[in-house]
């Protein structure tokens, strides 16, 4: 009973921080403010729209990349029933049934078995349709995360923590541990520690709502001297100094080039991303939401992330139901076996697998 709201929190939380920055996800800054101030939602309040003014639409889809910014499927509000499939949530349901299946001492090699016969290789992206790729050429763990795998310190290790952190309230270190047998087949090096620092993150907001104390404990299971852990403390150091989001938003931008896949695409950037609207959120659920998208870069990742921690630390009582309401407490999934699922029954799930 103690769990369940932390738990049940912190799937609605990361479903819903998913489902505000998936229409916009690959959009660039200067397309993503110029839209949400036509929609008066800078900063952002609310959900994102699909009603914008065709002079506006027809403006976006010059680019290259925005040609297709207003398809149907994009998850604008207007379209949404249910939380749409996504990775972020299809990787937190599969770590719930390798769990379920394989206990708490699974390897990496059931991690990439159970991938292997649960998820098409056309619902994976970047790092893991390369390691999926080499797995079914059997090329073991860890080899599978590094060959021919430019990707290996991409996001993708990052968004697949939840589940580890659900599972072990204040163990952090047993939670970043079950985080790197799981990265450890798809990524390297700060690919791993993305994952490691938030299963930590989430193990620890069981206990706490202090989000500095929060990332801490999160930095504590990582290398020190990773590009990861200094990128993140340059962040609480901004925070310190009192700046504000903007002028975060300014800094990251500065250090990291937006048009670049890579950059767009990295542990790093999204990390110091994911640190600055907790931080600059104050723990607020909705601004901290807010930040984590408009900054732009991997925004339904870094929305995910965000609320994934907000939501388990406050709790689902606590939670605004203009978030929670549109989700209708369902999740659409490309995981062999799930389908269309009720949040609050996987979270009954999850907190099964808790060690009591």
């Amino acid at each position: 009973g103690e769990f369940f709201d932390h738990v049940y929190g912190a799937w609605l939380g990361r479903a819903a921080g998913c489902l505000l920055g998936k229409p916009v996800e690959c959009w660039h800054t200067p397309e993503l403010h110029r839209y949400l101030k036509a929609t008066d939602n800078y900063p952002i309040t609310r959900y994102l729209t699909r009603n914008v003014p065709d002079e506006l639409k027809e403006e976006l889809s010059k680019s290259r990349f925005m040609q297709s910014a207003f398809h149907e499927g994009r998850a604008f509000i207007e379209d949404v029933k249910y939380m749409p499939e996504d990775d972020d949530t299809n990787y937190t349901l599969i770590g719930l049934k390798l769990l379920e299946e394989n206990g708490r001492d699974f390897t990496p090699e059931d991690v990439g078995d159970c991938w292997l016969c649960n998820l098409p290789i056309f619902h994976v992206c970047t790092a893991e349709r390369i390691a999926y790729r080499n797995l079914v050429m059997c090329i073991e763990p860890p080899k599978s995360a590094s060959y021919c795998n430019g990707y290996r310190e991409w996001i993708g290790a990052q968004i697949r923590a939840d589940i580890y952190g659900y599972v072990n309230p204040a163990k952090p270190r047993e939670a970043s541990a079950m985080a790197w047998r799981d990265a450890s087949i798809f990524h390297v090096k700060n690919g791993i520690y993305g994952e490691m620092w938030v299963a930590a993150m989430l193990a620890a907001a069981f206990t706490t709502k202090d989000i500095e104390t929060i990332i801490r404990i999160g930095l504590n299971e990582i290398p020190s001297e990773s590009r990861l852990a200094k990128g993140v403390e340059k962040v609480i150091s901004w925070w310190k100094e009192g700046v504000d989001w903007e002028e975060a938003q300014r800094r990251i931008h500065a250090e990291w080039d937006e048009n670049s896949q890579h950059d767009w695409c990295h542990t790093v950037s999204n990390a110091q991303i994911v640190a600055a609207a907790l931080l600059l959120g104050g723990g607020d659920f909705g601004k901290s939401l807010g930040i984590a998208v408009t900054v732009g870069f991997d925004t339904d990742c870094n929305g995910a992330t965000v609320g994934s921690v907000l939501g388990l630390a406050l709790g689902a009582k606590a939670l605004p139901e203009k978030w929670t309401a549109p989700l209708n407490d369902q999740l659409a999934s490309g995981v062999d076996g799930f389908g269309l699922v009720h949040l609050s029954e996987m979270a009954k799930r999850t907190v099964a697998l808790i060690e009591k």
